[in-house]
């Protein structure tokens, strides 16, 4: 009967909360999808950004320098989504990387790793033969939203 009443308590005062609302995050800090996807959905505690390639949000272009440079404008990518979500890096919890030549990936590693300071989300990196737009690398990511955000 206790842990009724706690429970009762907890979703009357917000702290539990069950909904299957969602609400599109929209930025001009990331480039705009073209097809019909969203740049990151928020639903239920958490945002999942959808998989970002390394375009240069102001003209829509593949960074050149390869799979470094691409790297390093995918995650300012997923950082701008984040952002524009209420979320930071720190709230990742789960990050895919699809990624050609899986040969670049200690590369890759190491720039994926500058944005990050311990507590690692957890990852999974597949091996692809093509990615949209000639990309060599595609980065998803699922985060945590913080309280402040899920409550609005």
């Amino acid at each position: 009967m206790k842990k009724l009443i706690l429970f009762i308590f907890l979703m009357l005062s917000g702290k539990i909360a069950f909904s299957q609302h969602k609400e599109i995050v929209k930025t001009d800090k990331a480039p705009v999808p073209i097809a019909p996807y969203s740049q990151a959905v928020k639903s239920n505690g958490f945002v999942f950004v959808a998989g970002q390639i390394g375009l240069n949000p102001a003209d829509r272009k593949l960074v050149e320098g390869g799979v470094e440079a691409e790297a390093v404008q995918i995650m300012e990518n997923i950082k701008a989504i984040l952002e524009a979500s209420g979320a930071k890096m720190s709230d990742i919890v789960n990050t895919t990387i699809y990624i050609k030549d899986i040969g670049a990936f200690a590369k890759v590693n190491e720039i994926y790793g500058k944005y990050f300071t311990g507590d690692f989300p957890a990852r999974t990196t597949i091996g692809v033969a093509n990615l949209p737009g000639g990309a060599s690398i595609e980065i998803a990511v699922v985060a945590a939203l913080p309280w402040k955000v899920r409550k609005k």
